[in-house]
């Protein structure tokens, strides 16, 4: 446990990023997987409206610093191929 002031607030302060960054992250994830399971269905076009939901939810981890941007365009290029070869 930290004992000075400024320990004290940088703990407070890093969890309350942790937590942030976990529901950022967690909501990403879940529209990923809505994606996923759209294609794992054949449902083609629910996986096109998945995937319009997932792409800026992507991009917002991408700008929060939550991901990186090549992990985000790789997330992109591989659920397109896959809508694509539906």
């Amino acid at each position: 446990m930290p004992n000075i002031k400024s320990a004290k607030k940088r703990a407070r302060q890093s969890e309350s990023r942790r937590m942030h960054n976990k529901h950022i992250r967690s909501g990403m994830r879940t529209k990923v997987k809505a994606v996923v399971y759209a294609i794992e269905n054949g449902d083609k076009e629910a996986a096109v409206a998945a995937y319009k939901l997932a792409v800026p939810a992507l991009d917002s981890s991408v700008s929060k610093g939550i991901i990186h941007k090549n992990k985000a365009a790789r997330h992109k290029s591989r659920l397109n191929a896959r809508i694509n070869s539906l």
